[in-house]
């Protein structure tokens, strides 16, 4: 994603060498590699996590040029701590626990790696439909019961599947092309027909309806926060399967168990949570719920490329380079 215009003037002027930037969490071990790029081009890396005292997190970015984060928030109040921050940068994809307004206002570049794990996503919605598909994780807790049972589970031919990419985005649409390869039929939701080909574009209360799969790819947004709720659930398939590996607040969460209980959909199987780390006690019983650990984007290979593309591309904001990846 290029540069989006703001309505006011970065502060396009370089951080002198010596510098300070701060990494507020991170949840790989260490900091080698951000801490490397940054003393070769002159600056320090402080290390906030695990950032539990905002206090303190506060505290060590005054003074801070550049903010980098994974999943902790960057508000305003924490973007006016230093009067010599140039860039916020955010270890991933999406930038809602970033305040783009306050960054804007302040002339504070935000950065982000939009496409460094579309692979992983798009593999890891794949594995949870084939989970669901082929009964693995059920039959797994079946023999660890002590329940050898083959038959406890109705099981279904992938190829037959008709799957749902809600969010026709990278990730959706390296999805649907996975999902393809086994045979099955894709629906792509029609806001952007353009990115469908070479799917069929459909309204979305077309593909809750036909879907026996319904992979959520959407960004989060005021207008997204919530939409798989009890309106969009109640038009799913009886027994079919809802996906989410996009955002966690994508989902309703007491309309989803509701929507179990009803049959519409049978399952879900959810990478993300509306309030991480805390998992709702409502599902944690359940049978009928996969739950991973926002972990969709993760491989080695491209946590080592986030961590480089993401600090490589501050260091471009603190020379006063164009970034590759803004969104301010």
């Amino acid at each position: 994603m290029g540069a989006l215009t703001s309505t006011m003037t970065p502060r396009r002027g370089p951080a002198p060498r010596g510098s300070r930037v701060v990494i507020l969490d991170h949840p790989w071990h260490g900091t080698e590699i951000e801490a490397s790029i940054c003393a070769a081009a002159g600056y320090e890396l402080v290390d906030a996590s695990p950032g539990d005292d905002p206090e303190r997190t506060a505290a060590l970015v005054v003074g801070a040029a550049g903010i980098l984060t994974n999943w902790a928030r960057v508000t305003a109040e924490l973007i006016d701590a230093s009067a010599e921050l140039r860039v916020v940068t955010r270890l991933g994809v999406g930038v809602d626990n970033i305040d783009l307004v306050a960054a804007a206002a302040a002339g504070v570049v935000v950065t982000r790696v939009p496409d460094y794990c579309v692979e992983e996503v798009s593999d890891h919605a794949v594995a949870m439909v084939l989970d669901w598909a082929r009964g693995i994780t059920f039959f797994d807790r079946e023999i660890r019961a002590g329940r050898f049972a083959p038959g406890a589970r109705d099981l279904r031919r992938v190829r037959d599947l008709v799957v749902g990419i809600w969010g026709a985005g990278r990730n959706g649409m390296a999805t649907a092309r996975k999902l393809a390869g086994f045979g099955c039929t894709v629906l792509v939701d029609a806001r952007h027909p353009e990115r469908a080909a070479p799917h069929r574009a459909v309204p979305v209360d077309e593909l809750l309806a036909r879907s026996d799969v319904v992979s959520v790819h959407l960004p989060l947004t005021d207008e997204t926060q919530g939409i798989v709720g009890a309106e969009a659930l109640a038009r799913m398939r009886r027994g079919s399967l809802l996906v989410n590996t996009g955002r966690g607040r994508l989902v309703d969460i007491d309309a989803l168990v509701a929507a179990l209980d009803a049959g519409r959909p049978g399952a879900a199987a959810l990478d993300v949570l509306p309030d991480e780390p805390h998992v709702p006690p409502s599902l944690v019983d359940r049978d009928d719920v996969l739950v991973t650990p926002h972990v969709a984007f993760a491989s080695v290979e491209s946590v080592a490329e986030v961590r480089r593309r993401a600090t490589e591309d501050r260091v471009r904001v603190l020379r006063a380079e164009q970034p590759v990846d803004s969104c301010s």
